[in-house]
């Protein structure tokens, strides 16, 4: 049943990580979860901004791994809760949203699809 939970919160966060526009490293189904952060001035923002709100993450940066490929991980567990991984999430697109580290567009919402679609009559 662990490894069934363990399995799922990873997916899910996994895949809202990229709705929200990060580019997500590792396999499906893991529970590290390397975010790209690329620019080594960005560490320090990006772990500040996330620990003033009380989610803790590990960032990697050079000579851990080369100079511009300065990532932040994340680990889930079976004992995360719904709840604590969504607030996690909001958090950490917050933090991302501040430093810029979210590399692809947010896929847009129907709704502004289909505002945004010229009919031709």
């Amino acid at each position: 049943q662990k490894l069934a939970r363990i399995r799922e919160n990873s997916n899910f966060f996994r895949a809202e990580l990229q709705k929200m526009g990060f580019e997500v490293l590792g396999d499906n189904d893991s529970p590290v979860m390397p975010i790209m952060l690329y620019n080594p001035a960005k560490i320090p923002a990006f772990s500040r901004e996330c620990l003033r709100e009380n989610v803790a993450v590990v960032v990697v940066g050079f000579p851990a791994t080369p100079l511009l490929l300065a990532r932040a991980r994340i680990c889930i567990s079976a004992s995360h809760s719904r709840e604590d991984l969504i607030k996690a999430l909001q958090v950490i697109s917050k933090a991302g949203d501040l430093t810029g580290i979210k590399y692809f567009p947010a896929a847009r919402k129907k709704q502004e699809e289909v505002k945004d679609t010229i009919k031709l009559d």
